[in-house]
């Protein structure tokens, strides 16, 4: 296994930053991305729209989930993916954006140590080091199928700082348990966030992470369920809440008017609108 994983190494080339998520809606239920309205203080053109991608073996271009970036923080406010399990293993080779801070030809994920002006719009490297953070996924490696979708989940826009003893034991369980609900579903839609701490960064430009959120959307027939979980709460466990519940949370936390993260669902023809606690 680690013998392939080296060998897709070179192949990999990520996120392509658009205007919107025109190549990548397939990760959002029913294609409909979440309706987020950036906070009034946020600066123009402060967040970003990241198709996450790589070039396969064969020259051609895989997507592989969509993240939501604020250069304003430096770190995701959300990636999105549909969910897969078995899950695999794991390879820590952490990728940044280049072309979030200068202009490039090819929209691909490149390692850090090329160029002198990567940084100013996002997290590089040694912004974790001696941090006494983790670089926490958003889109873990517990959730994916395959080995280029967990070579991708690899990149600093899909990570957060976050606190260590939450990281490994607390939130490492909670994403085994969403693994084991969302197994059986027929398809699954997940999103997951970070809410930031502003008052808290570190190298004196990541901004920690409040707490991380996450909301599934399991689809089974033409029912849908969902659930949404935030962590660490007060005691420093996961909280598990309605999907209704955590959009108000999060519209108060992220200081916003509006969030809703699974806007629509899809109606067969012929059927009425499916029994959902999706939104």
């Amino acid at each position: 296994m680690k013998l392939l994983v080296f060998l897709l190494l070179p192949y990999l080339s990520l996120s392509e930053v658009v205007p919107k998520f025109g190549q990548c809606m397939q990760f959002f239920l029913n294609d409909d991305p979440p309706q987020y309205t950036p906070s009034r203080s946020t600066p123009p053109n402060a967040d970003e729209h990241i198709c996450q991608c790589l070039w396969d073996d064969s020259d051609n271009k895989i997507y592989l989930y969509a993240t939501l970036y604020s250069k304003t923080w430096k770190i995701p406010i959300y990636s999105a993916y549909v969910f897969g399990s078995p899950n695999i293993g794991r390879c820590d080779v952490w990728y940044i954006e280049p072309q979030l801070d200068i202009k490039v030809e090819d929209p691909c994920m490149r390692p850090k140590g090329y160029n002198r002006n990567i940084g100013q719009n996002q997290a590089v490297n040694k912004d974790y080091d001696k941090s006494g953070y983790d670089r926490g996924h958003l889109y873990p490696v517990q959730h994916t199928n395959n080995h280029l979708s967990m070579l991708a989940t690899s990149t600093l826009t899909n990570a957060a700082p976050q606190d260590p003893e939450f990281n490994q034991k607390a939130w490492k369980v909670h994403e085994k348990a969403v693994t084991d609900d969302l197994k059986s579903c027929d398809k699954a839609f997940v999103v997951t966030g970070v809410v930031p701490d502003t008052n808290k960064k570190i190298n004196g430009r990541v901004t920690v992470s409040k707490y991380y959120w996450r909301a599934t959307c399991c689809q089974k027939g033409l029912a849908f369920r969902g659930n949404g979980y935030y962590g660490p709460d007060n005691n420093g466990r996961v909280q598990s809440l309605s999907i209704r519940d955590l959009q108000k949370q999060l519209i108060k936390d992220y200081k916003i008017n509006y969030f809703i993260i699974f806007p629509s669902l899809p109606i067969p023809a012929g059927h009425k609108r499916p029994i959902s606690d999706c939104n």
